[in-house]
């Protein structure tokens, strides 16, 4: 039987914090089932976003060097 988790439980064992793991499961990364107003993680899923990379993905730096030469 798996397990299932919230996302308090994720966060913890992921090392982040709750709203993160609120928009892994938004931008569809990591499945989840909404059961009345609380997300429900099956354990097992957690492999799929474990290797993800920490923090928020590298701004293009193109586009920062054509706003600041305004």
């Amino acid at each position: 039987m798996t397990k299932i988790l919230t996302v308090n439980e994720v966060a913890e064992r992921l090392g982040v914090h709750s709203s993160r793991v609120r928009v892994l499961i938004r931008d569809c990364r990591l499945p989840a089932e909404k059961f009345g107003r609380d997300w429900q993680i099956k354990e097992k899923d957690l492999k799929l976003v474990a290797e993800r990379k920490n923090g928020a993905p590298a701004k293009n730096k193109n586009a920062v060097k054509k706003s600041a030469r305004r």
